[in-house]
């Protein structure tokens, strides 16, 4: 695979202290930190944040990572349609489809899939959870804002 380069096309993200910050954040929940979180599960909540905020910086990266620790191709290819798949047991598809009322901000019933996560994860899970979503809304926003845009090395 030819290698990709991420040209900032808007501002250079190191004008304030907020990246080093971000890069904080990234230490304790992305994809390099060691969670109790299943690894992989958090790798596919990753990857799904980056789908639903269409970042293409965070969809390069996570897709390469999620193939690195070795998640099945075919999750990694069916993520944007999840809920329809047999592909995913019913705790993947619980903290997907929490990882995308979570993102989008805006559901009432958000209290109804906290509920289901319930079933399948302990509390500390469930905060791992939340900032490994919240974390990576934060790098996709910060990544679309700088345009983080990628091309092929030369």
């Amino acid at each position: 695979m030819t290698d990709v380069t991420f040209n900032n096309t808007r501002f250079d993200p190191d004008l304030t202290p907020f990246h080093e910050n971000a890069k904080q954040m990234a230490k304790a929940f992305g994809y390099t930190a060691a969670l109790d979180f299943d690894k992989n599960l958090a790798q596919l909540v990753r990857l799904r944040v980056a789908q639903v905020n269409q970042c293409s910086y965070c969809l390069i990266l996570h897709s390469k990572t999620a193939r690195e620790v070795g998640i099945e191709p075919a999750k990694i290819d069916n993520l944007a349609s999840y809920w329809e798949s047999e592909l995913y047991n019913e705790q993947e598809k619980v903290a997907l489809s929490y990882c995308d009322r979570l993102t989008q901000g805006t559901d009432p019933h958000f209290h109804e899939i906290h509920e289901q996560a319930k079933r399948f994860f302990s509390e500390k899970e469930i905060a791992e959870l939340a900032a490994i979503v919240i974390n990576m809304n934060l790098w996709t926003r910060l990544k679309l804002a700088q345009g983080a845009t990628p091309s092929y090395a030369e």
